[in-house]
């Protein structure tokens, strides 16, 4: 495991979807308890959240108990869209309206012939009158003017209504669809994305607003004017105690390119947005501190969007940048961590710590039941991505930095859409995101803190030996052997560009 040193320009990488933001909150709180500098962070996704409010002293407001992932409304996040829940519940009236009474008298005759063949068993002898009211209460439900005509009366006011809401989607739908952002067949525009992800957006921008000193009786303003205040914030506090860099990546859908939002302290700002070759800088990267500032609460928001499952986000651009003024729907994008490691490293940092709740599969005979519900399937896919994107980002991440460290579970049986908890079969138990937020605390000092930050400090107070005592056995060896100690071999150079450069080299077989 390479050397950690305080002395790097460190980043913490948030990664993952939904939910799992619990369990990047818990590392950081373990970061934060161990004093552990940390110069920039970064994330996607529910990580974009937990950067954007850890990069102005709010980490806090992550694992309160009326924080952003444990507080009262957390449990709301990432549930059904109201049309998909009241389409749901109206089904559900009209099936029972048609199965229930079927199943009651079902149910009641075989309970009365038993019960009367009970009763003629043991000799009691009324068994025959007990089957006789039973058939004169089954006339009377039956009769003209009973169950034949209330039944489908009620079926009919079920389906009229179910008809209603349908219709009325279909309504605000063409609506929508007026402005030109959407078209297609009208049952499709009602159908919809099934999972609603404004919950946990609304979350966000009033946990924002509570720590940019939103009062209580004041209304909270827009996300435009929240955001340009927090652009303020944290370019006048950076270098103070608390404050850090930020880097935050979702996916722009109508551009089908990745957006990054940064804001950085000089001189790595300049260097980051400086042009590139065969890339237009201002069409994918927007700087909080100039003209994207409005945008910041937007874009995190945005990544907090899980990808397919809900509707994108939309973020409106600045006037005066590249889009001038556009619209476009963006969305997170489990891939995208590589996009957002590349751009860590231009920004200087050299140690990096990427925060992921996506387990690895042990091995042979270690797969897991899969439940059937919807959210499930959608949110498995995610993970099955982002750990796969992930393993890959960090293959080429260990070329890019002088040290990569990864904190994750062994086992994590929390969806990124199960915000009221999951039954783990492994353990016989129901585990919450509670549980989830501790258990990245937990992992973090056993993975990074315990065997790196502190074996490192031991190293650091161990005293070094002197030139004398190295040139002494150098001398000794040579006398033993009879032979002169051969050239020490080069070192890397100083330049981090040109040391990566010669790392990349020796490990692709092109060094001289």
């Amino acid at each position: 495991m390479p050397a950690y040193s305080p002395e790097r320009r460190t980043a913490v990488v948030f990664s993952g979807t939904g939910v799992h933001g619990a369990y990047h909150a818990g590392a950081l709180r373990a970061l934060q308890e161990a004093g552990v500098k940390v110069d920039l962070l970064a994330g996607h996704g529910a990580g974009a959240a937990n950067a954007a409010l850890a990069a102005i002293d709010g980490q806090s407001r992550l694992w309160d108990p009326d924080g952003l992932w444990v507080g009262p409304s957390a449990s709301a996040f990432y549930g059904w869209t109201t049309p998909a829940r009241v389409v749901a519940w109206l089904c559900a009236v009209v099936a029972a309206l048609l199965v229930v009474p079927i199943a009651v008298l079902l149910a009641s005759g075989v309970a009365v012939y038993a019960g009367a063949f009970l009763l003629d068993t043991v000799g009691a002898g009324s068994g025959q009158a007990v089957v006789g009211g039973f058939n004169a209460l089954l006339q009377r439900a039956m009769a003209s003017e009973a169950a034949p005509t209330l039944i489908p009366r009620l079926t009919m006011i079920g389906i009229a209504a179910l008809a209603g809401v349908l219709l009325a989607a279909a309504g605000h739908a063409a609506w929508q669809g007026r402005t030109g952002r959407i078209h297609g067949a009208p049952w499709w525009r009602v159908v919809g994305a099934p999972i609603d992800a404004t919950a946990v957006q609304r979350a966000l921008s009033r946990v924002v607003w509570q720590l940019l000193g939103g009062a209580g009786g004041a209304g909270q303003p827009s996300d435009a004017a929240l955001g340009r205040r927090y652009a303020e914030v944290l370019a006048e506090s950076l270098g103070q105690p608390g404050f850090r860099e930020l880097i935050v990546a979702a996916t722009d859908i109508d551009s089908h390119r990745d957006v990054v939002g940064v804001l950085l302290k000089e001189p790595y700002a300049q260097d980051f947005l400086a042009a590139r070759p065969n890339r237009d800088r201002h069409a994918d990267v927007m700087d909080f501190s100039a003209a994207g500032r409005d945008q910041v609460i937007a874009l995190v928001a945005a990544g907090l969007t899980p990808p397919v499952a809900a509707e994108p986000a939309t973020v409106t651009f600045a006037a005066d940048g590249h889009w001038r003024g556009e619209t476009h729907r963006v969305c997170d994008r489990p891939g995208i961590v590589h996009r957002l490691l590349e751009e860590i490293a231009a920004a200087g940092v050299t140690q990096v710590v990427v925060v992921s709740a996506c387990a690895e599969v042990a091995g042979p005979h270690h797969l897991q039941t899969s439940r059937v519900d919807p959210r499930h399937r959608m949110g498995e896919f995610l993970v099955a991505a982002e750990a796969a994107a992930l393993r890959d980002a960090l293959e080429t991440a260990r070329l890019r930095f002088d040290a990569v460290y990864v904190v994750r579970p062994a086992h994590n049986p929390v969806g990124p859409f199960d915000a009221t908890g999951v039954y783990d079969r492994a353990s016989d138990r129901r585990v919450d995101v509670a549980e989830l937020l501790r258990r990245g605390h937990d992992d973090a000092s056993r993975q990074f803190i315990e065997p790196v930050v502190g074996a490192s400090g031991e190293r650091l107070a161990r005293p070094a030996p002197s030139i004398d005592r190295l040139e002494l056995a150098g001398v000794a060896l040579s006398d033993a052997f009879g032979d002169t100690p051969e050239p020490t071999p080069d070192v890397e150079p100083l330049d981090p560009v040109a040391r990566r450069r010669a790392r990349a080299a020796r490990a692709f077989g092109d060094a001289d």
